[in-house]
């Protein structure tokens, strides 16, 4: 995964134990993709004071990440969701082609519902 978008997940799951200055840097720098010197400049501080705060952030979340893995649990469990719903899929088609079942049509369509729910 590219560095920036790897930062932004792990913000997303780990931002709130983060001070408010380093959340804001991050989502400033991966988010709205300002330069060091323009947060800097709209912060007062200088651009070393940026880049250090961001570094220290991305530690901080990395560590995280490596004990808690809570980010790559999330992305395993939005794959196997995937596959459920493509099996569903294939099930659905399968009947729809050959059996023609009315309750293997509603159950794999219950089965993509609850995936999808369970997506979000």
């Amino acid at each position: 995964m590219a560095k920036n978008l790897e930062i932004s997940n792990l913000l997303d799951f780990y931002g709130e134990m983060l001070t408010e200055k380093q959340r804001d840097f991050l989502d400033y720098y991966y988010n709205e993709d300002l330069s060091l010197s323009e947060i800097a400049e709209n912060e007062g501080i200088t651009r070393q004071g940026v880049r250090d705060a961001i570094k220290r952030a991305e530690a901080q979340m990395l560590d995280m990440e490596s004990k808690l893995g809570l980010f790559e649990k999330w992305s395993d469990l939005r794959k196997g969701l995937d596959e459920i719903k493509e099996c569903a899929e294939n099930i659905y088609q399968y009947n729809l082609n050959h059996i023609l079942s009315r309750e293997i049509n509603d159950n794999s369509a219950k089965i993509k519902a609850i995936a999808e729910y369970l997506g979000e």
